[in-house]
């Protein structure tokens, strides 16, 4: 249980600076249980808080968990450089609330996409030393070949890295299409892996991280969600064997 002055509440959910949020509750944009509340003073428990700003309704998150569909074409960067950031996709208050992609994929690599302002979680999911497992599906630019998956489950050497790197399971899925599951995330390493094998990765998709399957959380490209507990439980060992 835990109280908070309003204006406070409204800072740490990233609608601004405390002067600019206590400008919003006497004005009488902001609003709980459907009437506008202009006191800046009184401590509010924020377990459960419900609350509106211009009307639009918001539920306080000490800490939030989200899940993009990343489309093609942004950057997971705070500082992107050649195409749109991921979080410009996201309301901005995630933006002032120092939200951040929890990892990176490509530019051009499309799927699912952890972001949170949890900096413990952001590291444990991040870190090959948490052996998270991370699911793609590759297509390719020759077709997919048992010796393909052969080399790529035996290991392949990659330029800068000191030794080998194998998938953890890697299987065909079509003629130009294989899901391949890695725990490292090394930068470029299922396009480089493909290279190192023999083919070209014309295109790649993040379909699942832990046992959180992106298809089970029916989001579009370009859509989000929060995460409940039962999902983030998913993110965290045991995981179930990926076939």
């Amino acid at each position: 249980m835990s109280k908070l002055t309003l204006d406070r509440i409204l800072h740490t959910q990233g609608f601004g600076t405390r002067k600019w949020c206590r400008h919003l509750i006497v004005s009488g944009d902001i609003g709980i249980n459907g009437m506008p509340y202009t006191d800046t003073n009184t401590q509010i428990e924020t377990d459960g808080l419900e609350f509106t700003v211009f009307d639009e309704p918001w539920i306080f998150r000490s800490q939030v968990y989200i899940a993009l569909n990343k489309p093609a074409d942004f950057e997971c960067s705070r500082k992107p450089s050649h195409h749109p950031g991921v979080l410009s996709i996201l309301p901005d208050q995630f933006t002032l609330r120092d939200v951040q992609p929890v990892g990176r994929l490509d530019h051009d690599t499309t799927g699912l996409l952890l972001m949170s302002d949890d900096g413990a979680f952001i590291h444990t999911q991040s870190s090959p030393k948490h052996h998270v497992p991370k699911v793609y599906v590759a297509t390719t630019h020759e077709p997919v070949t048992p010796d393909l998956i052969e080399r790529l489950l035996n290991g392949v050497k990659l330029h800068d890295e000191p030794g080998t790197l194998a998938a953890q399971t890697c299987r065909m899925l079509d003629e130009h299409h294989l899901e391949i599951v890695l725990e490292q995330g090394k930068y470029h390493q299922v396009k480089r892996m493909l290279a190192a094998a023999g083919n070209h990765c014309t295109a790649l998709n993040r379909s699942q991280i832990g046992n959180l399957k992106l298809a089970e959380l029916n989001l579009a490209q370009g859509e989000w969600c929060y995460l409940d507990a039962a999902q983030l439980a998913m993110l965290a060992p045991p995981f179930t064997e990926l076939e």
